[in-house]
């Protein structure tokens, strides 16, 4: 396989608490992996969660124990990650398609691979019931392959299938245990709904009440959830159900924070189609057996963005808001039950692509991004202890972990 080269960035590790206690919880192979994540090899799970940090024109990857700077690789000026789902590797968007990062283990330092999945204008990845599924928003195209293959892949890629789509749009696909095909609706005027096929591709159900869709979540028992501009579309078993946002016409929820064990999503929520910036302040709370979405407002200051809602420990979300703190909610009730104050107050981003801070979560650990210090901290969700920190000499963006 060839390999771009290897670039070192220096890190400072500043100690906050014990480093020993993020090794316990995150480091080992006996830890459960983060909820919705799939196995990965005994190499993988010795080496523990990695992080990957895009800046301009390259990434750096970290151990997740230490937050020490294991690879820095050059890359494009903009790229966004996301977790292969495979322990090992991160999915990087590129202007070819989806290029794959080699996060690395104990004894291999991580590297951009050249293998690439080819896409045009590669977007959304999705990682569930060991299945990685890409959706080219060129195309409508959604290539899918089972995650763990790619751990073998040394200079080929694994074995794919590619589904043809009709029409290009910015879209998202999942495929279920049983094979059902999920795929969502649109062309170059907007996005209407989703469509559920077989594994001979003909139409289960299909919706087309769901405008501007985007994002998707599973949830327990396979439900699986998609934002529409003026609410939800659940799917469940062969059907689908859309849910009215309390705010109509534009009651936008764009992301499903899940976890696959549990019937509750919290989805990000705004409700000013013309409002200026990218701070939400409102959450939706979806309840995928009921079939019910509220939407809860939160406290005045605390505000986030896409990348700022998590799930973790006991099923509950974690919101890095702009206090500085990340806020923990309970998805049955809306209540805020805790705070742990982890970075400082921050403002949102004038663009989306932004360096702005951000959350992501293995585990009782979540990972959090400070970019205006060139920070990143490691905390212990279940105690709001910071664990361990490091400053970069870069400016970490987007983030993805290998497990």
């Amino acid at each position: 396989m060839r390999t771009l080269p290897l670039r070192r960035a220096g890190v400072l590790a500043l100690a906050v608490g014990a480093t020993v206690g993020l090794a316990a919880c995150s480091g080992t192979g006996s830890t459960a992996p983060a909820p919705g994540s799939s196995s990965s090899s005994s190499t993988a799970d010795e080496t523990g969660t990695r992080v990957a940090l895009s800046y301009p024109g390259g990434i750096v990857v970290l151990d997740g124990q230490t937050l020490e700077v294991v690879g820095d690789v050059a890359s494009e000026e903009f790229t966004r990650l996301n977790s292969a789902g495979d322990g090992r590797h991160i999915m990087v968007t590129t202007s070819a398609g989806f290029q794959v990062l080699d996060a690395g283990t104990a004894g291999d330092d991580p590297v951009l691979t050249d293998l690439v999945f080819e896409a045009d204008t590669a977007g959304h990845v999705v990682v569930h019931g060991g299945k990685t599924v890409l959706y080219a928003d060129g195309t409508s195209d959604t290539t899918v392959f089972d995650s763990d293959a790619l751990l073998a892949s040394t200079d080929d890629l694994p074995e794919t299938e590619t589904i043809p789509g009709v029409e290009a749009h910015h879209g998202v696909s999942i495929v279920l245990e049983d094979g059902t095909f999920l795929t969502t609706v649109g062309n170059a005027d907007g996005r209407t709904g989703v469509v559920a096929k077989d594994t001979s591709g003909q139409i289960l159900a299909e919706n087309a009440e769901c405008p501007g869709v985007h994002g998707e979540g599973t949830a327990k028992d396979e439900v699986v959830v998609f934002g529409c501009e003026d609410g939800a579309l659940v799917y469940d078993a062969g059907t689908f159900t859309k849910l009215t946002a309390p705010d109509q016409p534009y009651g936008r929820m764009g992301n499903a924070y899940v976890s696959e064990t549990s019937p509750l999503i919290i989805g990000d929520y705004k409700d000013d189609r013309d409002a200026e910036g990218y701070l939400l302040h409102r959450v939706a709370l979806i309840d995928t057996a009921a079939k019910t979405q509220t939407v809860v407002d939160l406290p005045e200051g605390v505000e986030y963005t896409f990348r700022d809602i998590a799930r973790g420990p006991s099923e509950l979300g974690y919101i890095l808001a702009t206090d500085g703190s990340i806020h923990v909610i309970d998805p049955a009730t809306g209540s805020l039950t805790d705070a742990f104050p982890v970075i400082d107050p921050w403002e949102g981003p004038a663009d989306w692509q932004d360096a702005h801070p951000a959350i992501k979560v293995s585990g009782d650990i979540a990972y959090v991004t400070e970019p205006v210090k060139k920070a990143v901290h490691a905390v212990d969700l279940t105690t709001g202890e910071v664990l361990t920190s490091a400053t970069l000499e870069v400016t970490p963006n987007e983030m993805a972990l290998t497990r």
